[in-house]
């Protein structure tokens, strides 16, 4: 079976190397000498205050529930199910943007003409690690006073302009997941410039002490293990490497796909992570007909991101959003990993060819 995605693994004994010194210190957890480094690698890398947490979705939450989110939130229908999640469990009201239709993201037109009186905030995705319109965004949320946070679980290492895509809006929320290009195995990180929300950020992550023996605010464990950050220590020196090979990768499929496929929009100035390889077929019953031929020939492919979140059957109010609905209708990634060897692509290429081709 070919993948639609592979976790990337160090050498065991990089790993291992590293994780051996737990042994030594005693310490698994709280902030211990693995997860301080890390942390300070990572604000040194992206030059901002961040934060490590157990996983992605809740470093949105946590970023929320500081932002206090009662309220309308303006999201994209456009991400994983985790974005809408995220704002449900923390006492806000989706209010869906559509998206643009080159990019996959939302729409800042759309954006602004959701915002109400009850809008609190916009919550969006830098989705595949592409920019959002940064600059659109940024100065919409100014104008109405009010925050701009972005999911950007797949944007690690992605520059617009030069800088981070974390860099941008009130705060930006990562994932360290096992399936992302940058991981710590399960994990998440908070970035932002805003100190008093990072402040409030680190207190609700935990359990909300201000000292060993106050708490001011109903925290929660939100913190990660020495074992967690051991494997993203273990992996930081590879990402030149993760990302060169996935360029590759890319660009071979951009070079042989069948005609009849298209691919989203990368902005001008943006410095790109090759975090998924999606494809845009004509309509759903072709993609979900090469989905199956493909998958009898053992290459694993997947519907990301399906279904379009405004149909979600659990919201109690959604918005209609047709050029969401329908580019989640007929996109489907490719596999996509460091480890795909030419003969798996090329193998991959073929099928497609002869399925989708033919």
């Amino acid at each position: 079976m070919i993948f639609v995605t592979r976790t990337f693994l160090p050498k065991a004994q990089d790993y291992l190397s590293i994780l051996s010194k737990s042994w030594k210190s005693k310490c698994l957890t709280n902030n211990g000498p693995h997860i301080s480094t890390l942390q300070s690698t990572l604000e040194k890398r992206f030059l901002l205050n961040h934060c490590i947490v157990s996983n992605g979705t809740v470093s949105l939450q946590l970023i929320l529930k500081a932002l206090d989110c009662k309220g309308e939130v303006i999201t994209t229908p456009f991400s994983y199910v985790a974005t809408t999640n995220a704002i449900l469990w923390e006492g806000g009201l989706p209010v869906f943007a559509d998206i643009g239709l080159g990019t996959c993201n939302a729409n800042p037109k759309a954006v602004e003409q959701a915002i109400g009186p009850n809008t609190k905030g916009i919550l969006l995705t830098h989705v595949y690690g592409i920019p959002c319109d940064v600059d659109a965004l940024e100065k919409i949320a100014e104008k109405h006073g009010i925050w701009l946070v972005f999911d950007a679980a797949h944007a690690f290492d992605v520059k617009y302009k030069g800088k981070s895509l974390f860099s941008y809006g009130t705060a930006a929320s990562a994932s360290y997941h096992a399936t992302k290009i940058f991981h710590t195995v399960e994990g998440g990180g908070i970035y932002s410039k805003d100190e008093t929300l990072m402040k409030s950020v680190r207190q609700l992550m935990n359990f909300g002490h201000t000292s060993p023996e106050s708490f001011d605010v109903p925290g929660i464990n939100a913190k990660n293990s020495e074992f967690h950050a051991a494997m993203g220590l273990s992996i930081l020196p590879h990402m030149e490497h993760i990302i060169a090979r996935r360029k590759a990768i890319s660009e071979r499929y951009d070079a042989q796909l069948p005609n009849g496929l298209s691919r989203p929009l990368i902005p001008d100035e943006t410095e790109y992570n090759y975090a998924y390889y999606p494809v845009f077929f004509p309509d759903e019953k072709s993609l979900l007909d090469t989905k199956a031929a493909l998958e009898k020939e053992g290459i694993g492919t997947r519907r990301y991101f399906y279904p379009s979140l405004n149909t979600l059957p659990y919201l109690t109010s959604t918005q209609p959003c047709p050029v969401a609905e329908d580019i989640a209708s007929r996109v489907l990634c490719l596999p996509l990993y460091p480890d795909l060897s030419d003969e798996e692509q090329t193998f991959i290429l073929h099928h497609l060819h002869r399925i989708f081709g033919a």
